[in-house]
């Protein structure tokens, strides 16, 4: 038989409504959510961070609900709740300091919330898996810059002051150890180490006068961070010390790149946020779908001086910086 117009017509017209419920059932499908707890979203390493995240978790159909603490150990907890009660599938941390990860590790696990740790680490707890950056070898890769610049220089029995991030960080641990240790075998060493806390511009600036003004022969500032560069720079200047005093510090800032080629910056151990906060979804999404992960992931610091940065220049637009990343 030879089909009608209706025929045809009404089987048109069939397939049409069948699209359109199909779409219909998917988009009453929701979305699942992911959290981010974050220490302070407002500090561009995390906040390169969170993109990372949030590029991968869209390409996992993921939303994610982003918690910042804004460097508040009360307030995190508080997100830590929200969360929990928002009804999440999984929690990606990065915690204000690894003893706060601990009770945060409980929390979720009351819930049986499956939690990654991006960076920081924990001193204790169940997770899923650990996502971290080799700040040990990365920090003793950029004393090894420091001490040749040093000899370079030539300077009699030069020292260097650390303006670290908190130590009951493990990251911030590791950071101290490697760098020690590289200017320990150079023969080199520390003439004093400042704990940020409120990490303003303030706070960097005093440290930095401090240890300029007690320490004679401090010919290097190293900051254990990126975003308050400036003020280690005002504070050099201030003091009368430029082309005496060599800063370098660790994580990035887009003029870094400016400021290495100039040479105002000495080396930058650049870690690669943005591939952190990628491998941390993808690690928790394979966890909620039941493929096997990996306990603990630790990716490279680039450490960036004058002589490679041209050559490392597609790593540090992607994954330090988040730039060319489809974003």
């Amino acid at each position: 038989m030879i089909p009608t117009k209706r025929y045809i017509r009404c089987r048109l017209l069939l397939a049409v409504l069948l699209l359109l419920f199909a779409g219909i059932s998917k988009a009453a499908e929701p979305q699942p959510h992911l959290a981010y707890l974050v220490s302070d979203v407002r500090i561009p390493f995390w906040n390169i961070m969170k993109r990372g995240i949030v590029s991968q978790g869209e390409a996992l159909n993921y939303h994610i609900d982003v918690y910042s603490a804004e460097n508040s150990s009360e307030k995190e907890l508080i997100n830590t709740v929200k969360a929990l009660k928002s009804g999440v599938k999984g929690i990606i941390l990065s915690p204000t300091n690894s003893s706060n990860a601990v009770t945060i590790l409980e929390l979720a696990a009351s819930e049986n919330v499956p939690v990654v740790i991006a960076d920081i680490g924990t001193d204790g707890g169940e997770y899923v898996s650990y996502i971290s950056s080799d700040n040990l070898n990365g920090a003793h890769s950029l004393g090894k810059i420091l001490a040749k610049a040093f000899r370079t220089k030539g300077w009699d029995n030069p020292g260097v002051g650390i303006i670290a991030i908190p130590q009951k960080r493990e990251n911030g641990r590791a950071r101290t150890s490697g760098f020690l240790h590289a200017m320990n075998e150079a023969g080199f060493k520390s003439v004093g180490l400042r704990q940020q806390r409120t990490f303003s511009y303030q706070e960097t600036y005093g440290f930095a006068i401090e240890l300029i003004n007690e320490n004679p022969k401090l010919h290097a500032l190293w900051l254990q961070g990126s975003d308050r560069y400036q003020a280690a720079l005002d504070a050099i200047e201030d003091s009368n010390k430029q082309g005496e005093i060599l800063l370098l510090c660790f994580d990035a800032e887009p003029e870094f790149i400016d400021m290495l080629k100039a040479g105002t910056l000495v080396a930058a151990g650049m870690q690669q946020p943005f591939m952190i906060g990628e491998i941390a979804t993808e690690t928790l999404h394979n966890h909620l779908t039941g493929k096997p992960v990996e306990k603990s992931i630790s990716l490279p610091v680039l450490a960036v001086s004058p002589e490679n940065v041209d050559t490392l220049m597609p790593k540090i637009k992607r994954n330090v910086l988040g730039l060319d990343a489809g974003l």
